[in-house]
């Protein structure tokens, strides 16, 4: 099996592969490019690499914090057939561990997430019960406690290896230095601390209580039982009323396990000869006492704390079981005040579930709607899979942000533009050297979007509205032949832009451009960008000169350089007649501000004439 070996650079706040496309195009290789570009994306669409967080039906803003909405349970398939790999080559090569790092769709790991979430509800359950019922384990559950404690070490070792999407740019993350110091400053120390053989520690120490403590750290792995429950909440195959139930009573059943666990625990720190003086030590129902209540079948004893703790959380209070001394009375008393807030949240969620109001069940309800019309109308598969891929990141990302914004000033939203997108557009070759202003302009009329690796966001020969810029990701230019034949003329990498072509000098698109990569772009329309070059005219001509320059080290797309320079000529000569107008007419305001904006009074019109002849 062939394999594939990637070293990674880093590029800032990115991280690009030496074998990368951008390697490629910086050593000037465009042939080596596509095929590491054809390679990449293929890598990118088997293993299923771009999907929302969550969500598993087979086929994360947009930008800072939200870019940590995107997972990998289940991915989309979004590149196209020509340009696929095997699975199989992909999980043999860049992602096997001797290799380089997992990929978070590897099946092996995926198969490995769902053995440690066994793990993970056992420990939840059972360290409580370890902390309440037990002095020392017994042989057999110690054996199967350090049979537990192997497998979170081992999946300690493989959050070294295992990739993950840069918050900042969407990007799976392969470096190894970069994925160790993240687990490091994450949940690693939470996480070796819970595989310590405490029980080992305990006994070691001379039976200290104090060591027991330290077994609540394990507790930490409940959110990996979190976490599989958001996920299936997402997924439309399973029953969204189905599942929020079964998780509402996960939570009620583990907050009075974990009660009925501390209930006995209190009763058992107590001398034995105090031990009569507890909830348990005292309690006699009907003739059955619980006088010497150690002796009693351990099943029995936990059966009688549950039931403590239900009977207590229900605040039912019957009667016959009820606190006995101060440290009981406390712990009831903060027991009963949490009790209060875990009723209000069942309730407030079997109302949501009835009233049906949550983000989470529009975008179930919008999802199978989308999926009906696109089973009636028969659309082909790859289309399918961007639309739902789109929902999905709709979702996750900031899409909606135009909502959450719409309540704020203008002014204010301008602001937020520039502080978000003026570093983007700054450094953009088209706008090299225009004024301040101008790009300020330019910033507060941005929208951002984003596209799955595959997608034609503009085809070669269709009419451009549309100019893009490059904020994340890589795209490449494709030529297409009258044979169908490709030719990649060009590699879009952030601070690049396009569709400028198209728009500037009124020509159709002259070549097709097509996601490599997870892309965050910024958009900005047509008739925008012409309603500001109407007024800022002579950073106009700058943005022509560099679209001029910018073509120029590429051979296919500099035969572009007559229309680009035909149309600098007519700007020129429309500039010079609106000169000459203004000084035919004598309108002095406007002649003196085409000439503070760089006009020239010397330049003559289609005629000869100049405003000083």
């Amino acid at each position: 099996m062939k394999k594939v070996t990637m070293v990674w650079i880093d590029y800032g706040k990115g991280i690009e592969p030496v074998g990368s496309v951008a390697g490629a195009a910086a050593m000037g290789d465009i042939g080596r490019s596509r095929r590491v570009r054809d390679e990449r994306c293929a890598t990118m669409a088997n293993e299923e690499e771009y999907e929302v967080e969550d969500f598993r039906e087979g086929n994360k803003s947009s930008r800072g914090s939200r870019f940590n909405l995107i997972a990998n349970e289940l991915g989309l398939v979004a590149a196209r057939a020509r340009i696929n790999l095997s699975r199989q080559s992909v999980l043999n090569g860049i992602k096997d561990l001797s290799d380089g790092p997992i990929h978070p769709d590897n099946r092996w790991y995926r198969a490995w997430t769902k053995f440690i979430l066994i793990w993970a509800l056992y420990s939840s359950f059972f360290t409580p019960f370890e902390f309440g019922f037990f002095r020392g384990l017994p042989e057999n559950l110690f054996v199967l406690d350090i049979a537990g404690q192997i497998a979170f070490l081992l999946d300690i070792i493989l959050h070294f290896f295992l990739a993950y999407r840069d918050p900042q740019t969407y990007r799976m993350v392969y470096k190894r230095t970069s994925i160790a110091i993240r687990y490091l400053k994450s949940s690693f120390l939470i996480d070796l601390l819970g595989c310590m053989p405490w029980d080992i520690i305990y006994k070691a120490s001379g039976r200290k209580e104090e060591v027991r403590y330290l077994l609540w750290i394990r507790l930490y792995r409940v959110h990996k039982v979190t976490d599989f429950f958001r996920k299936m909440e997402k997924d439309i195959r399973i029953n969204y009323l189905f599942t929020r139930i079964i998780k509402l009573i996960f939570v009620e059943l583990y907050c009075t396990h974990t009660a009925a666990c501390i209930f006995y625990y209190l009763a058992t720190t107590l001398p034995r000869e105090k031990e009569g003086y507890t909830w348990i030590g005292s309690l006699k129902l009907g003739d059955y006492s619980y006088s010497s209540f150690r002796e009693i079948d351990l099943w029995k004893r936990y059966t009688t704390s549950m039931y403590f703790a239900i009977v207590t959380m229900a605040t039912v209070g019957y009667g016959d079981i009820h606190a006995v001394n101060m440290r009981e009375m406390i712990f009831i008393m903060i027991y009963v005040s949490f009790d209060m807030v875990l009723g209000a949240y069942l309730i407030g969620n079997m109302t949501a579930l009835i009233v049906k109001g949550s983000k989470t069940e529009k975008f179930r309800d919008k999802m199978a709607d989308v999926i009906k019309y696109m089973n009636r109308n028969k659309l082909e598969r790859d289309l399918r899979n961007q639309i739902k891929g789109h929902l999905r990141l709709q979702y996750e990302s900031t899409y909606t942000e135009a909502a959450v914004l719409q309540d704020i000033p203008i002014s204010i939203r301008a602001k937020i533009s520039q502080s978000l997108y003026l570093p983007y557009i700054e450094n953009a070759s088209l706008f090299k050297e225009c004024s301040s202003e101008f790009i300020n302009q330019i910033v507060i009329r941005l929208h951002e979007e984003f596209f799955l690796p595959g997608e034609v966001i503009m085809e070669q020969g269709n009419v451009v509205d549309q100019l893009y810029f490059v904020c994340h990701g890589v795209l490449e230019g494709i030529a297409i032949g009258e044979d169908g034949s490709e030719e990649t003329v060009s590699l879009l990498e952030p601070n690049s832009s396009f569709g400028e072509i198209s728009i500037l000098c009124n020509i159709p698109q002259p070549y097709t451009v097509r996601v490599c990569e997870l892309c965050r772009l910024l958009r900005l329309d047509k008739q925008s960008f012409s309603n500001i070059l109407e007024i800022y005219f002579y950073d106009g001509r700058k943005v022509l000169n560099n679209l001029l320059e910018g073509k120029e080290s590429n051979l296919r797309v500099k035969q572009l350089e007559s229309d680009i320079s035909f149309h600098i000529g007519r700007q020129e000569a429309e500039l010079a007649l609106r000169v000459n107008c203004a000084a035919y007419n004598g309108d002095f305001y406007q002649l003196k501000s085409l000439i503070r904006a760089g006009a020239d009074p010397n330049k003559t019109d289609y005629d000869g004439r100049s405003p000083l002849a």
